[in-house]
């Protein structure tokens, strides 16, 4: 009998769970604040409508199902204070990926306004071209509160180091801001092979952006580009290799990669625009030195102003232990 009873509730309560289930999705409307204003109508639903697929946002957006202030909008639509935004119900995904906080970035800094992690290789920083979940869609499930966060820059997914993000709409324009100014400075590591013989060299390159037959972005240096400039610090030589800090005087797509590799010192590992010979060579150990499987670029200091204290602020991350243990092995000279 006990085990009836028992069977009898176990029965019951997966009746339960199936209704509550099976209960459909309600439409939401949802008025936009401060913070949220000036963003585009697409990236706030993928934002609030968590383990919905994105093709099905754009469905419902193409449909006319998403209104603003009752009225018919497209992805294209930003945002205003104070608009009322029309979710039709929508279907979860029937997978979803659960994340641990933060379990695969260290934080840097963070407070109300900012969000500054030390990103791995290998994880691009928002999903597309093929990546389901970036960074910032991890960062955004491990926060289901925050209202607003927003990547300030990009780094390329094979880059590894400091990536800022605002968690502030007046934070993100601020910073912004410093950006076209030139008064954020960022300094990368970026290990090259051969004979490097100035201490501090400038390269002044133009780069013209376009896309491969088969899709793949890409950059090359063009008279018609658009103007660049980097400078380049030897910081120390090991063996035939040198090891450069890079500081960007712009932020151009590719912009170090581009500038060395045209010079003749493309960034070790580079599978775009590296010595694809070389790099294929250095995958795998010989004598004291070690495998090397990644690019060898790493965003490792930030300096900015504070959006909110208006105080200087430089942040610092050490080169990840691959890339440090691939140094050692190739000694110094």
């Amino acid at each position: 009998m006990k085990d009836l009873a028992r069977f009898s509730e176990r029965l019951v309560n997966l009746n339960a769970d199936r209704s509550a289930s099976q209960v459909p999705a309600q439409v939401r409307m949802i008025t936009i604040s401060n913070e949220e204003a000036d963003q585009r109508i697409d990236n706030f639903l993928m934002r609030v409508c968590k383990g919905v697929p994105k093709s099905h946002i754009y469905r419902v957006l193409r449909s006319g199902e998403v209104r603003v202030n009752k009225g018919r909008i497209d992805q294209t639509y930003r945002l205003k204070e104070g608009d009322v935004v029309r979710i039709p119900p929508v279907r979860v995904a029937e997978k979803t990926t659960i994340f641990k906080q933060d379990a695969e970035f260290r934080i840097l800094l963070e407070d109300a306004h900012l969000l500054v992690v030390d990103k791995p290789a290998g994880v691009a920083v928002h999903g597309g071209s093929g990546v389901s979940y970036g960074v910032i869609e991890q960062l955004r499930a491990a926060r289901p509160q925050a209202k607003f966060l927003e990547l300030v820059h990009r780094l390329d997914r094979d880059t590894s180091g400091i990536l800022m993000l605002a968690k502030k709409r007046s934070a993100l324009t601020d910073l912004h801001e410093q950006i076209r100014e030139g008064q954020l400075d960022k300094r990368y590591f970026a290990l090259v092979h051969g004979d490097w013989q100035n201490a501090r060299q400038h390269v002044k390159l133009p780069l013209f952006k376009y896309t491969t037959p088969d899709g793949e972005r890409r950059v090359r240096v063009q008279t018609d580009g658009m103007p660049s400039h980097t400078v380049f610090n030897l910081v120390r030589r090991h063996g035939n290799f040198a090891l450069l800090e890079a500081e960007l005087k712009t932020g151009r797509t590719h912009q170090i990669r581009v500038h060395l590799a045209s010079i003749g010192f493309p960034i070790l590992g580079d599978d775009k625009y590296g010595d694809f010979g070389l790099n294929k060579s250095l995958q795998k150990a010989e004598g004291a030195r070690l495998a090397f499987k990644r690019m060898f670029l790493h965003a490792w200091q930030l300096t900015f102003t504070h959006p909110d204290t208006g105080k200087s602020v430089t942040l610092k991350a050490p080169l990840p232990p691959e890339c440090e243990q691939f140094l050692q092995s190739l000694g110094s000279s």
